[in-house]
């Protein structure tokens, strides 16, 4: 509790945080002798919460391993400083709307994400926090991570994901493309640079904004490797990744890419592309084709969902799902449970999800599905959306071609709509933010 009122007091006051402490100690031992040194200063102010030296450091650690990890060389020092701290700055202002508008992930949540992250990497929680701290860092920061992560993700799914509509017009025109029936899907490994530019920006901030984009086309001409041009000059998200954006369909990227990686050759720089959000440069890595399969394996399954929110926690969520699946146990009738106890939209129709082919649903939810036999049902299931029950009632082997065809271009335009939206949501909640940069403070 005391260092939070010094946090604070430090905050309204100018004052570094170690700084306070050091003279609050030097008042009570009343030793002049003693030199006080600021070991942590505030480097930045969003809103009502600052980022000290500390805390940027720590950050920009992180990233350098993870540049060295990817072997992309190291932009310098200041820059790689003045790009971890825009991005800090990005999520504070998430974690700050989130915290304001009542989304928490408590304890129950993130030591299941915890437990996730062990089981993909075959550890097991003590293994994996063994491993984080060899490689220097400390197991309570990485938890505090992950629940910053997981809070950015659902903040992200209630704010924009959940808004995304595909019609069946839009998906009947991109099937109509050059994407579309007897045409195999093409994808395309990209590294992207953006360079951001601010909502109502005036002539001025666009001009430098245009100015820092053509500054780092020129540096990749001239030989530059992309990656470390990105980590220097980027504001996107994947940065400190070299800007890499991984395999996309073209259905899944936004237009604009779309258009400017299907005229580029493997290797290939694009010339500076204007979008909203800001200026943007791609590098084509490679491309391929990516044939569907004919042949689906699919389970016709029914689910109940109980959701978390800031009136339900995630204890009680869980506990109402273990006591309806106690009463399934004893031959309730899983349709009349779902239609009564259900919060998802399949209720009405006692949970019937219909016939789901694999990539349906999302991969926790589709794990305990599959690991079902025909006619059993799950142990509480958590997911992004909540707890579930799963029901797989039959399963079956469908040629799925034409449906198939459908269901990726409705997921590849949801990807598309979700990526533009977020980075305009994102960037519309940092121009909102009182801002105040303290780096070159000393």
């Amino acid at each position: 509790m005391m260092s939070v009122i010094i946090r604070r007091a430090a905050a309204a006051a100018g004052f570094s945080v170690l700084a306070l402490c050091c003279s609050l100690q030097a008042a009570e031992q009343v030793n002049p002798a003693r030199k006080v040194i600021a070991l942590d200063r505030i480097i930045a102010i969003v809103n009502d919460d600052v980022i000290t030296k500390q805390e940027l450091d720590d950050r920009v650690a992180l990233a350098r391993k993870e540049l060295r990890d990817q072997n992309t060389p190291e932009p310098p020092a200041e820059v790689l400083a003045r790009q971890t701290l825009e991005r800090m700055i990005y999520m504070r202002v998430q974690l700050q709307y989130a915290k304001e508008t009542g989304l928490r992930v408590d304890d129950a949540a993130l030591d299941a994400a915890i437990n996730r992250i062990a089981e993909g990497n075959k550890m097991r929680v003590e293994q994996l926090r063994d491993t984080l701290e060899k490689d220097g860092m400390r197991f309570a920061q990485f938890r505090e991570d992950i629940r910053d992560e997981i809070a950015v993700s659902r903040l992200r799914e209630r704010e924009v994901d959940n808004k995304i509509i595909i019609t069946d017009s839009e998906v009947d025109s991109l099937l109509a493309s050059s994407q579309g029936p007897g045409a195999t899907p093409e994808e395309y490994n990209l590294l992207h640079i953006l360079v951001r530019v601010p909502e109502q920006a005036s002539p001025e901030q666009l001009q430098a904004r245009r100015a820092r984009a053509e500054q780092a086309l020129g540096q990749i001409k001239a030989g530059t490797d992309f990656r470390q041009v990105a980590a220097s000059f980027s504001d996107a998200p994947d940065a400190v990744q070299g800007g890499a954006m991984g395999w996309r369909e073209f259905a899944q990227l936004p237009t604009l890419f779309a258009q400017a990686a299907k005229v580029l050759k493997a290797g290939e720089v694009s010339t500076i592309l204007s979008s909203p959000n800001g200026f943007h440069i791609l590098r084509l890595l490679d491309r391929r084709t990516q044939g569907a399969p004919l042949m689906v394996s699919q389970t016709h399954a029914r689910h109940i969902l109980i959701k978390t929110s800031e009136l339900v926690s995630e204890a009680d969520a869980r506990d109402r799902v273990i006591k309806l699946k106690e009463r399934l146990d004893n031959n309730a009738d899983f349709a009349e449970l779902a239609r009564l106890q259900s919060e998802d939209a399949s209720a009405s129709r006692g949970g019937d999800l219909g016939w789901l082919s694999p990539g349906d649903t999302v991969p926790e939810f589709e794990n305990a599905m599959n690991a079902l036999k025909a006619g059993e049902i799950s142990a509480p299931v958590r997911t992004p959306f909540g707890w579930h029950l799963v029901a797989a009632l039959e399963r079956r082997n469908q040629d799925m071609s034409q449906e198939q065809q459908r269901l990726r271009a409705r997921q590849a335009l949801r990807v598309q709509k979700s990526d533009e939206a977020y980075q305009e949501w994102v960037r519309q909640l940092h121009d909102k933010a009182f801002v105040q940069y303290r780096l070159e403070d000393k």
